[in-house]
């Protein structure tokens, strides 16, 4: 329960954060922001231990990415409280982690330091398409239907992957996939996630994810998945946090990225960042009461100068995307209203890094719910897709599809973009394609041509 009235504000505190923060004029005080801050870092905290393990599999060490998850999160998250003022936590996006791993590194065979180079580059062409505005024509070429596509897509491919790392769904050479074995440990431990976290998300408990990777966690020791904790030495690490990341900091390869021609990769990274970031921003401050008039977010440029530079400077750390989190209404619930909630939450990121050797801990079964559920959130935009209309239904579907079916979240872009702008070419209803879905379709199509993956 939120501890402010929805009828009145809480008394303001005057002094130099009520005025850095203008905590008066939004209705708030220093008390109901920081408190509103350790309830978003709750319910987003569980990226520290999913995030690890899901680049683990990239070839990255679990000790160095936890770090920098953590310190990409707090500078980015920082950056939007102390230069965008708005109650949004950062950290590496679910989805495009995912993307980092399994399609770039793992499917297109290329170093983590390549795709940590691509990142890079994306954050990059973000910055300059918030800069010169370009990002607002983007944003109005790209048909509705394609935008709430993405999301679900990411979705059920993060679903998917959750499911093959809890052991749910395995490989078959005659079906590619099958049920996995119901009777072994670590089905049955993901089996144990899904119901206990599953009952904390219905139940709408706070830090529900992160309470479920726990309590997993445990589970899995009994059931000899994982070994018990041998001393302090397991929990936690008192040391230069820096020295924790040097493995990865500052290791990635721009060059490979052109010597590679990773076009549709810069794509999805760039455009799945803009949508997600677009969406995010808006849910979140509409539940916060912080748009305009007519719907408008004021200082939208500085919130996504926020995301393009926390992407940049996570890529040097050694993260994929950094991206605003839907957690963040979480905080909001509790009255959060301005950037001090974020830099509570920054604070507690930085805290954080000294529970490293906790990650070593947690076996992939354990973050497969968190995977599955995350999905589940996900796809909750499904219902606004209008399916009564096939020249919407079919681009609609094919990108949600292509997405889990390729194992990449690029290919699922593509085939939509080209489903959609072709369809509605051919049935006569071509004034609804725009400059947009024509330049992305060309560009896909010849990407496709030359053979791109």
């Amino acid at each position: 329960m939120s501890s402010v009235s929805k009828n009145s504000s809480p008394p303001a505190d005057h002094g130099f954060l009520d005025g850095f923060f203008h905590l008066s004029e939004l209705g708030t005080n220093v008390r109901t922001e920081i408190l509103a801050g350790v309830t978003t870092f709750v319910t987003m905290a569980y990226i520290l231990f999913v995030n690890p393990i899901i680049l683990k599999n990239a070839g990255m060490p679990m000790d160095a990415t936890f770090a920098a998850t953590a310190i990409a999160a707090a500078v980015a998250t920082l950056i939007m409280g102390v230069y965008a003022n708005y109650p949004i936590a950062m950290a590496p996006g679910m989805g495009l982690n995912a993307f980092f791993t399994y399609s770039v590194v793992i499917g297109m065979k290329l170093p983590w330091q390549t795709a940590l180079g691509a990142v890079f580059i994306s954050g990059l062409i973000f910055f300059l398409l918030t800069v010169t505005k370009v990002r607002e024509w983007i944003m109005e070429g790209v048909p509705t239907v394609l935008r709430l596509s993405i999301g679900v897509g990411i979705g059920l491919f993060i679903a998917f992957i959750g499911l093959q790392d809890g052991g749910l769904v395995t490989a078959n050479k005659d079906t590619l996939v099958q049920l996995g074995n119901m009777k072994s440990p670590g089905v049955l431990v993901t089996v144990f996630g899904l119901i206990v976290t599953g009952f904390f998300m219905a139940r709408r408990i706070k830090g529900g994810l992160l309470y479920g990777i726990f309590l997993t966690t445990i589970f899995s020791m009994f059931m000899g998945v994982k070994p018990f904790p041998t001393g302090l030495a397991s929990f936690v690490v008192f040391s230069n946090p820096f020295h924790a990341v040097a493995p990865i900091m500052g290791k990635l390869d721009l060059k490979g990225v052109f010597n590679y021609g990773l076009i549709s990769i810069l794509f999805a990274f760039t455009f799945v960042d803009l949508f997600d970031n677009i969406g995010t921003l808006l849910g979140i401050s509409r539940k916060a009461g912080l748009l305009d008039e007519n719907g408008n977010l004021p200082r939208v440029g500085r919130a996504l100068m926020s995301d393009s530079i926390g992407t940049m400077f996570g890529s040097i750390m050694g993260t994929p995307t950094v991206t605003s989190y839907i957690e963040s209404t979480a905080g909001v619930a509790e009255g959060g209203k301005s950037g001090l909630t974020a830099v509570t939450v920054a604070v507690l990121f930085v805290f954080s890094i000294i529970f490293a050797p906790l990650v070593g801990l947690i076996p992939s079964q354990a973050t497969a719910p968190v995977l599955i559920l995350v999905g589940v959130l996900m796809m909750s935009e499904v219902v606004h897709i209008n399916f009564e209309d096939f020249t919407e239904a079919f681009p609609a579907f094919i990108t949600i599809i292509m997405m889990p079916l390729t194992y990449s979240i690029a290919q699922g872009l593509a085939f939509g973009f080209m489903s959609y702008t072709i369809i509605k070419l051919i049935t006569g209803r071509h004034k609804e394609n725009n400059a947009v879905t024509y330049i992305l379709t060309v560009l896909f199509i010849a990407h496709f041509i030359l053979g791109g993956g």
